[in-house]
């Protein structure tokens, strides 16, 4: 399971004004705490900063990359930003998102095909959320093609089925649930990723729907997701629910965890 990191992003406010102030110490810290718990990726996102995304967003890439030796989550729709981030970013970054919105899919394609990059691939339609779990498979699989046709490897894909909200529809577990069940049957070699925290969104108990959301998203085929890897209790429910599925040789990555202090019960 390869985890991306979720906790620098402006949408926080503490990140927001860590990065009007160019703190350079927090940043690093949130990103070191990120890595040390066991993070693969980094991601970054300055959205919340219309006017100056592009300086932001570099900043940042600069600021994490200084202190970590992990790739990063470059994560915004605004291509001129994706376009000078990737020149900053040291080695293979992961572009996130691109999606079917053809305006979208227009300015990012050249974007994503410039250079080797892992790509998260958004299921959104050309004009409109999906709604039900064919919706979502049949945007990620014309995603995939179209990549594909282009050049980008399979494995290099990840395909996001869009998880939304439960306390909006009860229905949307099981759709995405469904969807990255159905992509990963039918395109092996294939990558799916998902922003797992937003299924318990408006509801109490947040941790534990996550925690149960990414167990039965892991044994459905779930190869990445986004979130917080300092949840030392979420971080337990991934490398334990990986353990039973046989995917922890000699249960290592477990016990070292639990070893180590980087997960708990």
């Amino acid at each position: 399971m390869i985890v991306v990191g979720e906790k620098i992003n402006t949408s926080r406010k503490s990140i927001e004004d860590a990065v009007k102030k160019l703190d350079t110490k927090f940043i690093s810290k949130v990103a070191r705490e990120q890595a040390e718990a066991g993070a693969n990726y980094i991601d970054v996102n300055a959205g919340t900063f219309l006017g100056q995304e592009i300086e932001c967003l570099c900043w940042l890439v600069e600021t994490v990359q200084s202190e970590v030796d992990l790739p990063l989550s470059l994560d915004s729709p605004n291509f001129r930003a994706l376009s000078e981030a990737i020149k900053c970013h040291k080695g293979e970054p992961m572009i996130n998102s691109i999606s079917l919105e053809k305006d979208r899919f227009k300015s990012l394609l050249p974007i994503v095909t410039s250079q080797p990059c892992r790509v998260v691939a958004l299921c959104i339609g050309k004009t409109a959320m999906p709604a039900t779990m064919e919706e979502r498979v049949e945007v990620g699989s014309e995603l995939i093609q179209k990549l594909t046709d282009r050049g980008i490897p399979l494995e290099k894909i990840y395909v996001d089925p869009l998880v939304q909200p439960i306390s909006v529809n009860t229905g949307m577990g099981m759709a995405s649930l469904g969807a990255i069940n159905s992509i990963m049957r039918d395109f092996p070699g294939v990558n799916t990723i998902c922003g797992l925290s937003n299924i318990s969104f408006g509801l109490p108990l947040r941790h534990l729907i996550n925690r149960n959301f990414l167990a039965l998203a892991i044994s459905h085929g779930l190869s990445a997701a986004i979130l917080d890897p300092t949840d030392k209790q979420l971080m337990a429910t991934l490398l334990s629910t990986e353990m039973l599925l046989g995917k922890d040789e000699y249960c290592e990555e477990f016990i070292n965890a639990y070893q180590s202090g980087h997960i708990t019960g």
